[in-house]
């Protein structure tokens, strides 16, 4: 009963139309046959690419489920399916560990605010097309209020079955956060949480929790084997990613030795390196589109590393305060 993937991401957004058609433009996404409505008055659009589903509902109707988490929320991943052999056994361990469950038929379970988490079937397996950007959903960043943090990772752990794999405090000027990742026993379910300090200036952390009312999802990381490739084509096709200063690669030498990626391309693409007891991780952060800023995508690319290097989570929010930066100048 254990939980083995994230099968599907249930997105909510104002137009899953317009929302899909610039996932398929910028990422490379591909849209499976139209989709029937199956709730009235919502609209469903469902994207794949590797091993990647994205189901974007919309809604006109001012009352429905769809529009009102879009009127609070603005844009944002409502529901994670979490596949696993049996869910209705994760279901009822779910609740024996306090889940509070929000649709017994549907399997769904409250999660992180209003981001809910639905237990589902294992999906059968599925041959890759080829020629795509990106492989897999890496990980999903979780912003959580402060002092819930450990209640988080005890839910994961209890409700879920999940492990904490990695654990840092993380400084970025005056601001201060802490974080903690879990990860399912099968490794390929990975939430990275975090919660601002609020004893020190008030951040991103505490922006994004104000800026979308709650916990919820701050970005999905997608996996792909050739970040060099995804980036440059993603950048072809209008996506802009965050910028990182030169004097980041003057010092990857003295701190990482030898790259698996020449520096030179590293430096030329923005792209992040760090490394962990296992190998290299390669990470870049797209320019968040959303009106909010409260949402965005990470593209990452792994060579051995496993988990996190201890650089990996404060590099990304060095990176988003400079666009916080930037976009306030």
């Amino acid at each position: 009963m254990s939980i083995q993937t994230i099968t599907h991401v249930e997105y909510h957004c104002e137009d899953a139309a317009r929302t899909a058609a610039e996932l398929q433009t910028r990422f490379g996404f591909r849209r499976d046959a139209d989709q029937p409505e199956w709730q009235p008055g919502m609209r469903a659009v469902h994207l794949h690419q590797g091993t990647i589903r994205l189901r974007l509902h919309s809604s006109g109707i001012t009352d429905h489920p769809v529009a009102r988490y879009v009127e609070r929320h603005g844009e944002g991943v409502a529901v994670l399916a979490l596949g696993c052999t049996d869910p209705r056994a994760a279901l009822e361990r779910a609740e024996r560990h306090g889940a509070v469950v929000l649709d017994r038929d549907g399997a769904l379970i409250a999660g992180f605010g209003d981001t809910a988490l639905r237990f589902v079937g294992l999906p059968d397996a599925q041959e890759p097309s080829g020629g795509e950007l990106l492989d897999a959903l890496d990980h999903v960043a979780i912003c959580v209020p402060a002092g819930q943090l450990a209640e988080a990772v005890l839910f994961c752990e209890a409700a879920l079955g999940m492990h904490r794999i990695f654990g840092e405090y993380i400084e970025v000027g005056e601001q201060g956060m802490d974080s903690s990742v879990v990860q399912s026993p099968s490794g390929d379910v990975t939430f990275t949480l975090i919660e601002p300090d609020t004893s020190r200036r008030a951040g991103q952390i505490d922006t994004f929790l104000a800026d979308h009312d709650g916990a919820g999802v701050q970005h999905l990381a997608l996996r792909t084997d050739d970040i060099a490739t995804a980036v440059r084509t993603a950048r072809s096709h209008g996506v802009e990613f965050l910028s990182t200063p030169g004097a980041y690669y003057d010092g990857l030498a003295e701190r990482l030795g030898d790259t698996a990626i020449p520096v030179g391309t590293l430096r030329e693409l923005d792209v992040l390196v760090d490394q962990d007891h296992g190998g290299q991780l390669f990470q870049i952060f797209a320019r968040s589109t959303h009106p909010r800023r409260t949402f965005f995508l990470e593209v990452i690319e792994r060579q051995g590393a496993g988990t996190f290097g201890t650089a990996n989570i404060k590099a990304l929010y060095e990176a988003v305060e400079r666009q916080r930066a930037a976009a306030s100048a």
